[in-house]
């Protein structure tokens, strides 16, 4: 008996200990995946919006107040933020994802061209409206759950930090670039970011899985097809 639960226990001693660490070789597909979703996050460009956005409005030159239209985009974003969290797990984050690209890509489109003067100023404010509509469902939503499922339960804090400081760093460089570049042209960030939300479309339609209804514990089996 004593010499079985010796055995027992080298074992356990020579068993390899990488289950709870996180490895690039391992973890190769969640890791991208998590880079990316928090990069595309914030290169749909919302804090960039959020942080400037009664200069945008000044920039446009519209009727309306700044604060007032600032308020508009608040609601908007409070809005349709509830209405993701009552979609996620109904059509699925990459569905989500994908058309949110979509919508935000021809949002941002319009938006950069109305500050450019090739359409009418007035179109800024539904632009960033119908861009809300889409990012707040979609990216906005998505994010925070897509970065936490993908990893395996033993790396999972670990691989969700990366995730979130991905994001905050991302937005730290757009939070300092983007008043430079509107300051040089304030529609070309929106036409930047609209380019990124189409790359965003493709990258999701072939390479993000749905993990909409897949347990947790099968998520790394799931990854790996």
């Amino acid at each position: 008996m004593v010499g079985m639960s010796a055995d027992i226990a080298r074992r356990e001693l020579d068993a390899p200990k990488g289950d709870a660490t996180l490895s690039w070789t391992r973890h190769r597909k969640p890791i991208t995946l998590a880079f990316l979703v928090a990069m595309f996050n914030q290169f749909s460009g919302i804090n960039a919006f959020l942080y400037y956005l009664n200069d945008i409005f000044k920039a446009s030159g519209g009727s309306l107040s700044p604060d007032l239209q600032a308020v508009m985009i608040g609601v908007a974003n409070m809005v349709f933020t509830l209405l993701g969290m009552l979609l996620i797990d109904r059509i699925g984050r990459r569905t989500l994802l994908l058309w949110g690209s979509a919508g935000m890509t021809a949002a941002l489109t319009v938006g950069g061209l109305a500050l450019l003067g090739v359409l009418p100023s007035w179109l800024l404010l539904p632009s960033l409206i119908v861009f809300i509509m889409f990012f707040a469902p979609g990216s906005g939503a998505v994010i925070w759950v897509y970065i936490s499922e993908v990893f395996p339960q033993s790396v999972r804090a670990r691989g969700s930090s990366i995730g979130s400081s991905s994001h905050w760093g991302w937005n730290a460089v757009i939070a300092q670039a983007f008043p430079i570049v509107a300051a040089w042209s304030a529609g070309v960030p929106f036409l930047v970011f609209a380019a990124m939300m189409a790359v965003q479309f493709v990258t999701v339609l072939f390479y993000f899985p749905e993990t909409k209804g897949v347990p947790l514990e099968d998520m790394d089996a799931h990854l790996a097809r």
